[in-house]
């Protein structure tokens, strides 16, 4: 079993991911994003983002962090239930935005 690519589109402050974000491939999604986020205000919509486990949550709370570092602001919309449910059971979702 190869591992699972997610792929992140760009198109100025909007960016799109899609695929599963799991523990089997998030340093990849971490990484890539981390190269691609560099507008003062970045939107990311997950809406086809297909898997999650508790790495998504981690991976949203590291973009957040790195985001408020260099002093600029990330945003999450069409934030999957699943993953809303995550954060939620982890008491963090007033910090990734989907509460």
């Amino acid at each position: 079993m190869g591992a699972t690519v997610v792929t992140i589109s760009c198109e100025g402050e909007r960016c799109a991911l899609q695929g599963p974000i799991t523990m089997e491939n998030v340093t990849a999604v971490l990484a890539e994003g981390t190269q691609l986020f560099k507008s003062p205000r970045v939107v990311v919509d997950l809406k086809a983002v297909t898997e999650v486990d508790s790495a998504a949550v981690s991976l949203l709370l590291e973009w957040r962090r790195a985001a408020e570092k260099e002093n600029r602001r990330i945003e999450f919309e069409n934030v999957p239930a699943n993953l809303e449910s995550l954060a939620e059971l982890y008491g963090v979702a007033h910090l990734i935005g989907t509460a």
